[in-house]
């Protein structure tokens, strides 16, 4: 028994038909999965390796001080920490020049105790220490030359020691996050990209002339 020309597929919809088995419509968002977790995986593994050191200060007043005076010196000398004056004290200590030691040095402060801590940051865990430890003296070296007008100084609570292991990068953390963006980035490549219109007609073909007219033997699908 053959087919009806109406019961045949057309070329056209077998062609769209493999196409779809072959490279479905959301193609892009596992794509992107896989490309960013490659990415955030090689980044975990080739980035070098970042140490943190961190050393604690605290500020204490005077006899006749206002103890709450101590928490806001506290607060002044850790926003101090990273200043071009105490980084200029301690960038011999720390052996770095005082352009490099600025982004390898933070410091952080407690609204609720007159605690500074100063972190450094780099590639050798015993610099790390070194920069924290020659940071935080000159914190304090800068707070003795005014001690007598502020009634506070600045005690060495506990001298950073060189890290056990690095901060960064993770490898765990580097490929969620690669995976994390490659998913979003291909969400919104399938929201985006244009979709393609398809505008079905139908046209008589005409067949074998017979007595000088023309007898439809069958239809034609346009996609447009």
């Amino acid at each position: 028994m053959t087919e009806s020309p109406d019961q045949q597929p057309s070329p056209g919809r077998l062609r769209r038909f493999r196409t779809a088995l072959v490279r479905p419509s959301w193609w892009p968002l596992p794509a992107c999965v896989l490309l960013g977790t490659a990415c955030g995986l090689g980044h975990g593994l080739l980035a070098t390796p970042q140490y943190a050191a961190t050393g604690y200060a605290v500020v204490t007043a005077d006899k006749g001080i206002d103890p709450a005076a101590a928490l806001g010196y506290a607060q002044s000398y850790g926003r101090l920490a990273t200043s071009d004056a105490t980084l200029a004290y301690a960038h011999g200590a720390a052996g770095e020049p005082v352009r490099e030691l600025r982004t390898h040095v933070r410091s952080e402060t407690s609204p609720d105790s007159p605690m500074i801590a100063v972190t450094g940051t780099s590639s050798d865990p015993d610099r790390a220490a070194d920069i924290a430890n020659a940071v935080t003296e000159a914190v304090a070296a800068g707070a003795g030359h005014v001690a007598k007008e502020t009634g506070v100084k600045i005690l060495a609570l506990s001298h950073a020691v060189p890290p056990a292991a690095p901060v960064s990068p993770s490898v765990p953390l580097g490929t969620a996050v690669g995976a994390s963006a490659g998913g979003l980035t291909g969400g919104l490549v399938l929201l985006v990209r244009p979709r393609p219109g398809r505008r079905a007609a139908t046209v008589q073909v005409p067949g074998p002339t017979q007595g000088g007219g023309a007898v439809p033997t069958g239809e034609r699908e346009l996609v447009g």
